[in-house]
């Protein structure tokens, strides 16, 4: 169902109202902090993440619904301060994406996805200021396989990247032989570091060829856990010990569970 501006204008308004209102009457919500806050948002960050993953709307909708609670909640303690209230944070936002679309409000021209990051990039380290670096802007705290891609991106930005993607796959290799090496050495500090490289190739070769690694993982994990499950299940509805199943019986259930998936992929495609 589609709203109208004033509409939208109208709720939004109160949410500001409420959270104003938990702000000085609920106890919980009066003892909150940047701090406490914190880990909570990270929390809800990731409940968001899984809904899409799922492709829930209906959750999608309601943890989007979360997450402007913390942006109201973090302006509303600003505000307290006098630091700054959620005008601020709305006008800052939206001057931030006029600078930074030149090919929509000014005169620069972009006619791909690539181009425009490139600017986006460039942009943002000249209104951050000269001394500021290409990757100052990766968050420390990001999760590894995350960060190595937004590293490996603003690389790119400022042209730090392979003439063709296919010339990866070399690296891959390299790093592959590198690993095996100090597997035979049972060196576990170096076998750890190779490890990273070759995770970070791999990576770098998903990011060229425009595939998410996280997403790509995740997939699999979901896939994992699905086919685990049906193994699980069907040692239990048997009344078989997991436990006691050789290899080879646990892989006839194994292959069960994917022609069970797809099957059920086709059934939806029809």
């Amino acid at each position: 169902m589609m709203h109208s501006k004033k509409e939208k204008i109208k709720e939004f308004d109160r949410l500001l109202e409420i959270m104003s209102e938990l702000r000085q009457k609920c106890p919980w919500d009066r003892e909150q902090t940047f701090e406490s806050l914190r880990t909570l948002t990270i929390e809800e960050t990731y409940e968001l993440a899984d809904a899409i993953i799922k492709g829930d709307k209906t959750e999608i909708r309601k943890e989007l619904g979360d997450i402007l609670l913390h942006v109201v909640f973090y302006a509303e303690m600003g505000q307290e301060t006098g630091d700054f209230d959620i005008y601020d944070v709305c006008k800052g936002l939206c001057e931030k994406l006029i600078y930074r679309h030149p090919h929509i409000f000014a005169d620069t021209e972009a006619h791909n996805s690539e181009t425009v990051m490139q600017n986006w990039e460039s942009l943002k380290l000249k209104e951050k200021g000269g001394n500021k670096t290409v990757l100052s802007g990766v968050p420390a705290s990001l999760p590894a396989t995350v960060k190595a891609h937004r590293i490996q991106d603003k690389a790119r930005s400022v042209g730090f990247d392979w003439d063709k993607k296919e010339q990866v796959w070399d690296k891959v290799k390299e790093e592959i032989g590198e690993l095996q090496i100090e597997i035979r050495s049972m060196d576990k500090d170096k076998m750890e570091a190779e490890f990273g490289d070759l995770f970070f190739s791999l990576i770098n070769a998903a990011r060229l060829y425009d595939i998410n690694p996280e997403n790509a993982l995740e997939r699999t994990n979901q896939k994992f856990i699905s086919r685990f499950n049906y193994l699980e299940s069907k040692t239990i509805s048997t009344g078989i010990d997991l436990k006691k199943l050789s290899l080879r019986e646990m892989d006839t259930i194994w292959n069960e569970a994917k022609a069970t998936e797809k099957e059920n992929q086709l059934n939806t495609n029809l």
